[in-house]
């Protein structure tokens, strides 16, 4: 599942460089969780909580199913 939601990733990746960010995935757990870094401008916006559920999380739901939850670790 892992190079699948890195596959997803890349589909999202060009959004969050248009605003000087970036993401990374760290990890995905047996359970369904994906572990991100955001990076750059992402990294201290104010608005990364709601960029992360309500975008990539959300994305990452539709495409994966077997997803459950994304999380920013530092």
């Amino acid at each position: 599942m892992k190079e699948r939601v890195q596959e997803v990733i890349e589909e999202i990746r060009p959004n969050l460089q248009a605003d000087g960010g970036d993401i990374e995935l760290v990890d995905v757990t047996e359970e369904g969780i994906v572990k991100v870094r955001l990076k750059g401008a992402c990294a201290g916006c104010p608005g990364a909580a709601m960029t992360l559920k309500m975008g990539v999380e959300r994305y990452l739901i539709k495409k994966i199913p077997e997803v459950k939850g994304v999380e920013n670790v530092q």
